[in-house]
This record gives structure tokens, C-alpha cells and sequence, in this order.
């Protein structure tokens, strides 16, 4: 690991955000003497210059930007094929307005591509997405990510789900890994996504919204184990290739499960987009240590969005509320409500805030 300096200079921002209701007035006492509000946070969790390296945004706006340079705040905005989703049903609009997005950000915007695998049946598949990807790298993009429809949807000519470990994808993997680049790899959901439905779970609304993803009725559906067995298998096979399995590597329910997956795969690391409420209700006390241990292997990442039809003030509330929500909860003792729940803060140490926040980021991920 890269020894990176763990001493930022505190940045002194004059602005006042808009608060959220459901992040405002936490119910219990800080560390401090009083609680941390969402302002005092945001100011906390600019100073040390965050990264979050997973994002989706598809639009251009100055209102973004300026909260992008108020909370010193660098993205990595990730691209994906989803043919049930219309802002990524194409490849090179997506690439077209990354770009511009990139261009125009002032260096707080960075990206990673992706491929079409719906195109695995052409004779041309792997030499096409190695030229697409090269010339994207050529163009600055960081990183190349693969998502779930391999594995969750993608069929082959006799009906079998195409895995992550398809020898078809194995060029694509060599060339990332050639090239210095970074693999973001989403293969799998969380365990509810298999059934049963529960509602107490923090991604069951998730697939209420999207039932397409939702899988345990489907017959012949591959089990979760199967579609992660795939992707460790790519780990592999390709010691040289960096990945970072995103949304905790699929393995959102198991701290020790991805405690063995960092201590197999030294080339492997994971992100906590969209799954920081899985850690707020495990036993604050075992997050805390693993945080610890495997400080230089977590990469901090949200997942939010930002559609081209979004209501910016809106959206601009949530991405703040969300960064100061995890702020609290990684870098405080208080203890606050998140969607009904009682969190206490793990207040962990400055350096591995730091790790987590930002320099893991740059180590993992060349570029940003």
C-alpha cells in the first residue's frame, strides 16, 4: 500500500445547506457535548477532501457543481448498460455526456466506463469493447465496470445465465489490467433479492421499485453463491488485475465472509455504495474493528444518482443529507435515527477516516 500523508488542511467552508427532514435533529449525544448537525458534518467531511467513487449522474448543472466544490468533493461517475433503465439502454450517448461532464467540473468529476455485453454473441465481441474501453481510457476514464445483468440476466445461446468468468470476458480483463486500470465489479444483490420478501430489510424497497431484479420466483435462476464463485474465480485467475467488488462485494450481511475475500485476494477491495445501512445495523463494536483491520482494502462510494429529469433542489438535499449521515456515523460517537433506527457512530480514528474518505481511493483506483 502507497504511503499516502494522512494530514489535509482544514478547508473553512461559508455556506449554509439545506437540511433534510429525516437527517435533521439527531436523538442522542455525541462524543461531544452536543450532537453533530448536518452542517457542522458536511464541514468535517469536506476538510479531508472526500472521494466517492460511485456515482451516476447524467446531468450537466452549476447548482451541482457549486455543492461539488463546496464540500472539495471528487466523483467517480460510473456507467453501466441496463436495458430495462432508459438513461442506459445506449454506450456512447452515456460515454458523450460523462465526458462533457468530466470537461466541465473543474477536476471534481471523473470516470469510469463499461462495455455492452449484450453484444457477447458477436464473433467481434472482446476485440470491440477493447477498442471501446481503449479509446475511453485514451479519453481519461479510470476505471471500466461490469454490473449485475452478467450473472443476473444475460443469457447464452442455450439459455444459461452468462457468468462473470466467461472466457469471452478474460481478453477484457487482461487489457484493464494492462493498461493499469481499475475493475468495478458488481456481480450479485443483496441475500433478500433470493427471498423471502422483508420489509425490514434496508434494500427490500429497492426491488418494490425495481421487480425486475427481484429473483426468487424465477425458475433456473442461478443462486447468489454461484454468480460470487464466478467473480472470485476472475480473481483468480487475474492476480495483476485491481478490483473493487462495490455495494461490499455483494456480501453485505457477512463481515467475516468479506474478511476472508480481503485475506485470499490481495488484488481485491470493496466500496460501501448503497450499503452503509447494512453496517449501521450490524453490532457497532464488529464494524468498528473490521473498519480497523482492513483500513486500506474500504473505499467509500454512496451510489446516488442524478437523473437528467431530477429535481435538483431535491436531489441536492439528498446527496448532502447522505454525506452527512455517513460522515456521523463513520468519523462520530453520536448516536442518530436512520429510517426508524437507532445508529450509534463508530467515531473511528483520523487516519483511517482519511483511508477511507480519500487516499484508499487513489490508491485503488490510479487516476483519481
Amino acid at each position: 500500500m502507497i504511503d499516502f500523508s494522512r494530514t489535509v488542511a482544514q478547508v473553512i467552508l461559508g455556506f449554509s445547506i439545506a437540511l433534510s427532514a429525516a437527517a435533521q435533529a439527531p436523538t442522542g449525544a455525541s462524543a461531544a457535548t452536543k450532537p453533530v448537525d448536518d452542517e457542522a458534518s458536511l464541514r468535517s467531511f469536506a476538510s479531508i477532501r472526500p472521494i466517492d467513487v460511485h456515482v451516476h449522474v447524467f446531468k450537466t448543472d452549476p447548482a451541482f457543481q457549486n455543492m461539488l466544490e463546496r464540500l472539495n468533493l471528487k466523483l467517480l461517475n460510473i456507467l453501466v448498460m441496463d436495458d430495462t433503465d432508459p438513461h442506459r439502454k445506449q454506450l456512447q450517448p452515456q460515454i458523450d455526456d460523462a465526458l462533457a461532464l468530466v470537461r466541465s467540473s473543474r477536476g471534481h468529476v471523473a470516470l469510469c466506463t463499461t462495455f455492452d455485453p449484450y453484444k457477447l454473441g458477436s464473433a467481434s465481441f472482446s476485440a470491440d469493447a477493447i477498442r471501446q474501453i481503449d479509446h475511453d481510457f485514451a479519453q481519461g476514464a479510470v476505471a471500466v465496470k461490469i454490473w449485475k445483468n452478467i450473472g443476473m440476466e444475460i443469457k447464452d445461446s442455450s439459455g444459461q445465465y452468462v457468468m462473470v468468468d466467461d472466457p469471452r470476458f478474460e481478453p477484457i480483463y487482461k487489457d484493464i489490467a494492462n493498461h493499469g486500470k481499475t475493475l468495478m465489479a458488481h456481480q450479485a444483490e443483496p441475500d433478500v433479492a433470493w427471498g423471502p420478501p422483508d420489509a425490514s430489510d434496508p434494500s427490500w424497497s429497492y426491488y418494490r421499485e425495481n421487480p425486475q431484479w427481484y429473483v426468487a420466483k424465477l425458475p433456473g435462476f442461478p443462486s447468489k453463491q454461484r454468480i460470487l464463485d464466478a467473480r472470485d474465480h476472475v480473481l483468480a485467475n487475474n492476480p495483476k488485475l485491481r478490483m473493487v467488488g462495490v455495494h461490499l462485494g455483494s456480501m453485505e450481511r457477512d463481515l467475516d465472509n468479506i474478511a476472508r475475500h480481503l485475506d485470499k485476494y490481495p488484488n481485491f477491495a470493496i466500496d460501501t455504495a448503497a450499503r452503509m445501512e447494512y453496517l449501521m445495523l450490524t453490532p457497532p463494536e464488529k464494524v468498528s474493528a473490521f473498519l480497523i483491520k482492513y483500513q486500506d482494502r474500504v473505499l467509500y462510494g454512496t451510489d446516488l444518482d442524478l437523473d437528467e429529469d431530477a429535481n435538483l433542489p431535491d436531489a441536492l438535499t439528498e446527496w448532502q443529507s447522505t454525506y452527512a449521515r455517513d460522515w456521523k456515523f463513520l468519523a462520530t460517537g453520536e448516536t442518530f435515527v436512520v429510517e426508524g433506527k437507532q445508529v450509534r457512530g463508530l467515531n473511528l480514528p483520523q487516519p483511517v477516516l482519511q483511508k477511507i474518505f480519500r487516499t484508499n481511493a487513489i490508491h485503488w483506483i490510479p487516476g483519481l
